[in-house]
């Protein structure tokens, strides 16, 4: 939580860095109290389409803040200015949570905060950044990559979806969800999806899998196979498989996976419920399946996850 200083120099994309604005500088429904303190921090005016934005502190702020937010660089080909980068290094060094977005990931680059490290940017650009920073673990197939104290994102769209990733982190999933339901946006989409899907909204409300989604949703305590989401599709289940690939980006049974483990962490988070009767909740069956793959996906098993995301305890459902 604490301060969010947000980069605002020549050079930067305004779209980039109005989502950033948005996510941090405004509370949604339902936030707890001490909500970001946002600052936009730059060495001078910036020109952001037809206006021009002064910064609210310099850019030697970047150290004092908790999480310092990079928008996109527009000119993959030029360096970023030094004191640009050193005051990224200097936060970083402080003990700072450093966020890229887009093309901002070349700053963070340039700053040597992605050696050693997984990372990646717009699809487009994941060619150059590995080219140019061949220490860098670039993952062209990504939304964004949570490398603790050093995420970077994709183009545009997943831009907020790592702003809003940073908010679950720092406020749990109910108030990120808030915020997401505010900017009439899906509410999360895990880092590891891909960037490029062909449809990732069925074009047609008779596509196979435009009624199939919400009435998967409405029975993840149930142990639905591949076959049983063919059959409610009347189609074959490499019928389905094609369709939602091209829909979602991933298979059936990852994309229920996902969504079993997300209702487990919105569970864990609002309600006393014990592992068990989560399990049993989120169709994992067991709190043995549930431990298993919670902690191969997210890092960290059940209980851990609790202590750390813990919000106000409410009935179990």
């Amino acid at each position: 939580m604490g301060s969010v200083a947000v980069v605002a120099t020549e050079g930067m994309l305004h779209f980039e860095l109005s989502v950033a604005c948005e996510v941090f500088g405004n509370a949604p429904q339902g936030a707890r109290a001490g909500w970001y303190d946002l600052e936009i921090c730059g060495s001078a005016a910036v020109r952001v389409g037809r206006f021009l934005l002064e910064p609210d502190r310099g850019l030697d702020r970047l150290p004092h803040a908790d999480t310092v937010v990079v928008p996109a660089w527009a000119d993959v080909d030029v360096a970023p200015p030094d004191d640009l980068v050193d005051a990224v290094r200097a936060a970083h060094e402080a003990g700072a949570r450093v966020a890229s977005l887009c093309t901002g990931a070349f700053v963070l680059a340039a700053a040597g905060l992605l050696d050693g490290r997984r990372a990646t940017t717009h699809w487009a650009h994941t060619g150059v950044l590995a080219a140019r920073h061949p220490r860098v673990e670039v993952d062209p197939d990504v939304l964004y990559v949570d490398d603790g104290s050093v995420l970077t994102s994709a183009g545009k769209a997943a831009a907020l979806d790592l702003c809003l990733h940073l908010v679950r982190l720092d406020h749990g999933s109910s108030v990120a969800n808030a915020a997401a339901r505010r900017l009439v946006v899906p509410p999360h989409r895990a880092g590891g999806q891909a960037q490029f899907v062909t449809a990732p909204v069925p074009a047609r409300d008779d596509h196979p899998v435009a009624a199939l989604l919400p009435w998967v949703m409405e029975r993840l305590d149930r142990p639905l196979t591949v076959e049983d989401l063919a059959r409610q599709a009347q189609v074959s289940s490499r019928t389905l498989g094609r369709h939602f690939r091209a829909a979602t980006g991933t298979t059936p049974l990852q994309w229920l996976l996902a969504q079993r483990i997300r209702r487990a962490q919105e569970l864990l988070e609002t309600t006393d419920s014990g592992v068990d009767a989560i399990a049993q909740a989120a169709g994992m069956g067991t709190a043995t399946t549930l431990r298993r793959h919670f902690n191969h996906t997210l890092g960290v098993p059940p209980d851990a996850y609790r202590r750390t995301f813990r919000a106000t305890p409410r009935p179990a459902p």
